[in-house]
Formats: structure tokens, C-alpha cells, sequence
């Protein structure tokens, strides 16, 4: 009974984590067009993420002693370059083409596990992040205004790499030899991360009257500082800690099925909210999506064994180390 209850938490709050996420952008959005700079609003993303995890970092002061690199690491790949070099590319290419790119990140891991660290595969597990990533180009609409910029596309894969940096980090993270605690490391990796994009976005030249004022969405206006507070408390905090949560009280597998949902999700908010309305290939791509998702998460073996399986990489969503991304049950 107990454990139907706990999973049953799980579920929703693994669902919780991809509404949050994906809103960012349908929120995000009108406050560029407003005029804010991208990379501002990345900045006020970050920097109010991490003021809020404050007190996270201060009872978890102990890391900055223990795991000073992988803090370091992860402020550095998975906040500050992720976002800064996303943002930075689609300014120079369309944005479908810049997301695609950057869920590439599930192929690239799976690359990692394979050839640097040297662990076999399942044909499923690859199966189904070709299928995932094939249909996130249908969610996307990436043939729609393609423009060939090799720095916008190497931007996008810079983002990309930093979040295989994001996968990578999180297996040290959890080195049973001295495991750091997740929330910890996010709550430093938001701190270091926001000082990082204070120098790449410049803040103090940001027009901070947009704040005051309305964003449009879709013909309503909306107070631009009730959009900036869901950025940062549902998009970024709670997004965060549900994901984590989810993820100890299911098996990772099924978090990483409901992670999927984030990029439809991203959609289907964005045709309610924006008036961006989908076609029909962007909803037969959001099935495919959760198809390969599935395909790949399936994969994963029973039980751990000597050499871990690398069988859930599409879909995986934050506070998925590389251990359990591979079937390690181990992991913490």
C-alpha cells in the first residue's frame, strides 16, 4: 500500500517537474519580446534560482571542502554553459534547430559510456534515442527556416556537450566513496553558475523597466515580474527538486519516460499560451518522442549487473546520474 503511494507521489511529482521546465520558454518569451536581452533573462533565470537555494548551499557549506572541482564543473557545464551558449545560438539560427541540437545530449552520452568508457550498449537504447531525437525534429519543425551558421550550430552543439558535462558530473557526484548530495551540488552549481553569467550578460546594462511593466502573451498582458517569478520558482527551483524527488521514488526509467514529456509539453503550452499552433507532424513527432523514450528506458536491464547496460539515455532528466542512466541501481 505504501509503496503504491510512494510511486504513485513519484508520478505526479515526475510530471511536475516536466510542466515546470517546459513553461520556461512559453514564459520566457514575452519578456524577450518586451526587451530583455535572452542572456538577461537567462542572468535573472540563475541568479534568482540561486538566491533562493541559498540556504541549501549554506547547510551543505561541506562540499565547497569535499568536491570543490565537480561543484566547479557543474556551475560551469551544466548552468552557466548550457544556457549562455543556447542563448547565444539562436540568436544566429532558428530556434527548432538550436533545441534539436541540444536533445542531441542523450546521443552523446551514450557515445561517452560507449567509447570512453568503454561499456556495451543495447541496440535499443540506441534505437530509441534515434527515434526520440527523429521526432523531436518533427516537434520542432527544424526544416522550417534553416539557415546554414556554423557558429550558431556550434553554439548549439557547445550546449550539447555541456550537458553530457551535466550527466558526467552528476556519476562522480554519486561516488559512493564520498557522495555528494544533489541538492547541494544544484544549489552551488546555481551560485557559480550565476556569477559566471554576470560577466557573459552584463546585467548592469539590462533596462530593468521591462520588469515593471506588462509582457504580451498572445494578445494579454501579463506583468513581466509575475512571468520573471514563475521562471525562477517553477521553471528552475521546483523544476529541480520535483525532478530529483521523482527520480528516488521511481526507477529512473520511468522518470526518464515522463522527462520526455517536457519538449511536448514546451509545445502544447506554447500553442495555448503564445497562439503557436501545432501541426500535424509536430503532434505525430511528440508521439514518437515518448515512443523511442519508452523503447530506450525498457531497455535497461532487471538488475545490475558487472558491466551496466547504458540503456536509458533518451529522456533523461535532471538528478539522472550516468550510473542510472546505464542500469546501476547502485547509484544513490
Amino acid at each position: 500500500m505504501h509503496a503504491s503511494q510512494g510511486r504513485s507521489a513519484g508520478l505526479g511529482l515526475a510530471l511536475a517537474s516536466a510542466f515546470a521546465f517546459g513553461g520556461s520558454g512559453v514564459a520566457a518569451k514575452p519578456l524577450i519580446e518586451a526587451g530583455l536581452d535572452p542572456l538577461h533573462v537567462v542572468w535573472l533565470r540563475v541568479a534568482g534560482a540561486a538566491l533562493v537555494m541559498l540556504p541549501v548551499a549554506w547547510r551543505h557549506r561541506d562540499l565547497l571542502r569535499r568536491r570543490p572541482a565537480l561543484l566547479a564543473g557543474f556551475g560551469l557545464l551544466a548552468v552557466a554553459g548550457v544556457q549562455a551558449c543556447y542563448f547565444a545560438s539562436i540568436s544566429r539560427i532558428p530556434v527548432g534547430v538550436a533545441l534539436l541540437i541540444e536533445y542531441l545530449a542523450p546521443a552523446l552520452v551514450l557515445g561517452w559510456v560507449r567509447f570512453v568508457q568503454r561499456r556495451p550498449v543495447t541496440r535499443a537504447a540506441a534505437l530509441g534515442v534515434v527515434l526520440a531525437v527523429g521526432g523531436l525534429a518533427c516537434v520542432v519543425q527544424v526544416w522550417s527556416g534553416l539557415s546554414f551558421d556554423l557558429i550558431g550550430l556550434l553554439l548549439a552543439l557547445g550546449a550539447a556537450c555541456c550537458q553530457v558535462g551535466y550527466f558526467v558530473l552528476s556519476d562522480h557526484g554519486g561516488d559512493e566513496s564520498d557522495p555528494a548530495d544533489p541538492m547541494g551540488v544544484i544549489a552551488y552549481g546555481l551560485l557559480i553558475g550565476a556569477l559566471v553569467l554576470t560577466v557573459v550578460a552584463r546585467p548592469w546594462g539590462m533596462d530593468f523597466s521591462v520588469l515593471a511593466g506588462d509582457a504580451d502573451m498572445d494578445g494579454t498582458g501579463v506583468p513581466a515580474w509575475l512571468l520573471l517569478g514563475w521562471i525562477v520558482l517553477i521553471a528552475t527551483v521546483l523544476a529541480y527538486v520535483t525532478g530529483i524527488v521523482s527520480v528516488r521514488r521511481l526507477s529512473p526509467q520511468v522518470a526518464g519516460v515522463v522527462a520526455c514529456l517536457e519538449a511536448v509539453i514546451a509545445t502544447v503550452l506554447a500553442w495555448v499560451l503564445l497562439g503557436e499552433h501545432l501541426a500535424a507532424p509536430q503532434i505525430l513527432g511528440g508521439a514518437v518522442v515518448l515512443i523511442g523514450a519508452f523503447i530506450a528506458q525498457s531497455s535497461t536491464p532487471k538488475a545490475a549487473v558487472a558491466e551496466p547496460v547504458a540503456g536509458s539515455l533518451a529522456g533523461a532528466g535532471p538528478g539522472e546520474s550516468v550510473s542510472e542512466l546505464s542500469g546501476d541501481r547502485t547509484a544513490p
